[in-house]
């Protein structure tokens, strides 16, 4: 995907029919043919050399369903959250860790 910036403009052009279909999917999320459009807004940091991936979080977009993981327990008493839809949830020890957005979330402390 190529991502052109110009000043407070950015393009995105999908290089391939799999980017063109996230795109679309994007497209369909953040815009709203009524008005109400949603906002993307960095997510962590990203640095370029360093990190592969950039998130973005979507603003009024709720995030994925929490389900817990079968193999892994928390250690100890923290706070947990999703670096794909920044959801955040309090865990004691001993509970099952727990999955969101397809993935492990992280803990914060």
């Amino acid at each position: 995907m190529k991502i052109l910036v110009d000043k407070n403009v950015v393009e995105f052009e999908p290089e391939n029919p799999q980017e063109a279909a996230s795109l679309e999917v994007l497209w369909k999320v953040v815009v709203d043919c009524y008005g109400d459009n949603k906002k993307i807004v960095p997510m962590g940091n990203y640095v370029p050399g360093h990190d592969k991936v950039a998130r973005f979080h979507i603003e009024g977009v709720q995030g994925g369903q929490t389900t817990y993981s079968q193999e892994k327990k928390v250690e100890e008493d923290c706070t947990y959250f999703c670096a794909v839809c920044n959801k955040y949830m309090n865990c004691k020890a001993g509970q099952p860790v727990p999955l969101c957005c397809g993935k492990e979330m992280e803990p914060l402390d």
